[in-house]
């Protein structure tokens, strides 16, 4: 975000903080930006990638989990799948935010599914072991902790809303690596 807050010396020669007027003024003008006014600079169609290979991210894990929950079969099926059903959901959610964060940014969510695969940053499973699917979804919740960890850092306060977003999906995906860590070996 372009410094819209600059610090002055008062009287006294301490540093008070001073609003850009010219900055808020020309976020006036251009009504058809809607929430994106010209503090986002050069930054708003990378942030905008960098969401929509999230989203396919997301996608590709609600598919996983998906499938998993419902060709999951063992002793321990019935608990694990139901977890894989919640995740899914979760990561549908997930991407429905980033879907209209896109959108918010004056971006297009990318929905076409012969993109998500070349675009996610996880990978699609077909185990058929209740034990290989635990693990394949931890590890594309682990690449999902790193890659949002990533993502917080690169966006910095470039972009504060989607920062946020961002950290919120992150809480989640840590939680889910978490629940998973913990199926291993069941």
């Amino acid at each position: 975000m372009n410094a819209q807050v600059s610090t002055a010396a008062n009287p006294a020669g301490h540093q008070r903080l001073v609003l850009d007027e010219k900055a808020i003024g020309e976020a006036a003008k251009s009504l058809d930006e809607g929430a994106v006014t010209p503090s986002y600079g050069p930054w708003r169609d990378d942030v905008v990638k960098l969401l929509n290979d999230a989203l396919a991210t997301e996608l590709v894990c609600v598919l996983r989990y998906k499938r998993h929950y419902f060709t999951a079969n063992g002793v321990s099926s019935p608990k694990i799948a139901e977890e894989f059903l919640v995740h899914a959901n979760a990561e549908s959610a997930h991407a429905d935010r980033i879907a209209e964060r896109i959108v918010q940014l004056g971006g297009e969510p990318d929905f076409a599914p012969n993109h998500l695969l070349d675009r996610s940053h996880a990978s699609y499973d077909e185990s058929t072991d209740l034990q290989a699917m635990v693990r394949a979804n931890l590890v594309a919740e682990r690449i999902a902790v790193e890659t949002y960890r990533q993502m917080i850092n690169l966006i910095g306060d470039k972009d504060p809303t989607t920062r946020r977003m961002l950290e919120d999906i992150l809480s989640d995906e840590e939680e889910h690596a978490d629940e998973l860590k913990d199926w291993l070996g069941h």
